[in-house]
């Protein structure tokens, strides 16, 4: 007899091959067949860039849908596939389809039957819209922009929401999604862009009337009150509109706080399922989802545009895509004030340290390095979580120990899982060899576990959302935990050779960065950082000076960083059958490619 999993597999690539000519049978949007309904039509289409971007903004799709009833659909441009999993140990395409499934669960309490996954790859954490835009799509390539601007003609929304785009301390991916869904939201309406989807596919061209951008940093008021307030966004100067979390919702007999909490708890890869079942805050005191408003009417809200002088490339090249799509006010102070970044010299050593997770004070002469609160909960006490670096160099290696004061270990992971360090307790170490990159991709970043779960619980080390992810070959790493616990202590030696460049002696940059976990649920408390401010693992525009005193590279090492090798596996739509089955009900190809020719 044969097996589920084979009857499956088959089932699968029948309706596969049956999904891929279904754009061939589909009626043309409902303008031009009005007698008979669209069944891919949502009022709302939300734009993010993975599974559990929209996680935010449910109780306000949830309480549109119930008191208004407007249907949402999602559009999630990856899978995830380059992220952690707090769950098991699948990664890559495996994790993509886990968090799809996650997804839909989620968004499905929220009313939400569609979700749109376009195949792009997700890959590491990265603060990079060009580098994301270089993963999501081939040099001059527009792929994932026509895919929008098609979701949006076969969908046909009224109101678009996406994610910010404004640079600073946010994912590369939420910035680009939140860029290019702005593009579709002006180009959908347009018949001379990508005009084959009209001529060829039988789509006509939609203008949608109002465009969303979530503003997570708002500080607005909390109440009821919240949802009538009159409040402008202190950057852009564009208004924002607020949707009470406190709504009640008859369906669920709860908030809509306590609906998306609900929700929210579906994200078991992410690690969401830790947060506490119930929503606690009274009614009264929850705040809005809030939300600026980039467009209404179909055009862009003016503003006044604000110039910034002495711009850093991320944000001049930002600066050029909002005059671009005409939307200048959005650069308004996207540049942050950067605070002076601290400095140290690393002393030369003549007797190479002993990698043992001690060091003396002969090994390690120079100053020590406090680091401080970066992110998440601050420390109660010194021995909740603290810890401070000191650097020392012998030849071409250099060394560091790092020792952490923590009354809770973390879970304690497996070494396959070593790139997943910011789950547990963990220690990061970045260097940019040149001390001018714009991104972490000509960057050289390691992760350390100081405890695994296998072997004989040693630590592990790997590279980590840098120039080449995965194995740290040539570094040496030892740890040792205090008994009865109070801490660890961490100590590497790393191949200033293995860096993608030559090693500036006067420029390179470094962060030394601890992350502390009190649970054995894979999920972070505290994070703290030499250079704290910003996202201070991922922005090389924020890390310290390490001078190398007296340092020469070797002859040969080039001085220009190599191309960074950046994963690019994805999971595909075919692979998923509750995309396939979507697909046959909506009549949207999978991915959101092309319709067959009619």
């Amino acid at each position: 007899m044969a097996s589920v999993t084979a009857i499956r597999r088959a089932a699968t690539v029948g309706l596969t091959a049956v999904a891929l000519a279904a754009g061939a049978l589909l009626p043309a949007h409902p303008a031009t067949a009005r007698e008979r309904p669209n069944p891919a039509h949502n009022d709302v289409l939300f734009v993010g860039a993975h599974p559990d971007d929209e996680s935010g903004a449910l109780s306000t799709l949830g309480q549109w849908g119930e008191s208004s009833g407007r249907s949402a659909g999602v559009v999630t441009i990856t899978r995830g596939e380059g992220g952690g999993n707090a769950a098991g140990t699948e990664e890559g395409a495996p994790l993509g389809l886990i968090r799809e499934r996650e997804e839909r669960a989620a968004v499905g309490i929220a009313g939400v039957r569609n979700v749109f996954a376009l195949d792009k790859a997700d890959f590491w954490y990265t603060l990079s819209a060009p580098l994301t835009a270089g993963v999501w799509d081939d040099a001059d390539s527009t792929d994932t922009l026509e895919r929008l601007v098609r979701l949006i003609r076969a969908t046909t929304p009224d109101t678009v929401v996406t994610m910010d785009p404004r640079p600073f301390d946010q994912h590369g991916g939420h910035q680009l999604s939140a860029r290019l869904t702005a593009e579709a939201f002006q180009l959908a309406g347009d018949p001379s862009a990508f005009p084959g989807q009209l001529s060829e596919e039988g789509y006509e061209a939609w203008r949608p009337d109002t465009l969303l951008a979530q503003n997570w940093g708002f500080d607005g008021p909390a109440g009821r009150e919240c949802a009538r307030e009159k409040a402008t966004d202190p950057a852009t100067g564009l208004p924002v509109r607020g949707y009470w979390e406190g709504t009640w919702s008859k369906r669920h007999g709860s908030t809509w706080a306590q609906a998306e909490r609900d929700a929210q708890r579906k994200y078991v890869t992410q690690g969401f399922d830790a947060q506490p079942e119930k929503i606690t805050t009274p009614r009264e005191k929850l705040g809005c989802d809030w939300f600026t408003v980039l467009a209404e009417d179909g055009e862009p809200v003016p503003s006044e545009a604000r110039s910034q002088s002495g711009l850093r490339p991320v944000y001049a090249e930002f600066r050029d895509w909002a005059h671009r799509v005409e939307m200048p006010w959005l650069a308004n102070e996207a540049q942050p004030d950067y605070p002076e970044p601290p400095s140290t010299t690393v002393p030369e050593v003549n007797t190479a340290p002993t990698v043992d997770g001690s060091g003396s004070a002969d090994e390690y002469p120079g100053e020590e390095l406090e680091l401080g609160h970066w992110q998440g909960e601050s420390c109660e006490s010194s021995a909740d979580c603290s810890a401070s670096a000191k650097l020392a160099r012998h030849g071409h290696d250099l060394y560091a120990l790092v020792r952490v004061e923590d009354e809770q270990r973390g879970a304690a992971l497996d070494s396959g899982d070593c790139k997943r360090h910011w789950r547990t307790d963990a220690v990061e170490l970045a260097l940019d060899p040149r001390g001018d990159a714009d991104s972490t991709a000509p960057t050289y970043k390691i992760g350390v576990l100081p405890l695994t779960s296998d072997g004989d619980g040693g630590p592990c080390v790997t590279r980590d959302a840098d120039n080449h992810q995965g194995p740290a070959p040539g570094v040496e790493v030892a740890s040792q935990s205090e008994d009865p616990y109070s801490g660890y202590t961490v100590e590497v030696r790393v191949p200033l050779t293995e860096l993608p460049a030559a090693a500036d002696p006067e420029r390179l940059s470094a962060n030394v960065m601890v992350y502390d976990s009190d649970t054995g649920d894979r999920t972070g408390q505290s994070r703290l950082a030499w250079s704290s401010f910003g996202s201070a693992q991922a922005d090389p525009y924020t890390w310290g000076t390490a001078r190398l005193s007296g340092y020469r590279p070797p002859e040969g090492q080039p001085t220009t960083p190599r191309e960074p090798e950046i994963p690019r596996e994805a999971a595909r739509s075919r692979d998923s059958l509750p995309s396939i089955l979507q697909s046959l009900r909506t009549g949207v190809p999978l991915a959101g490619g092309p319709r067959l020719p009619r």
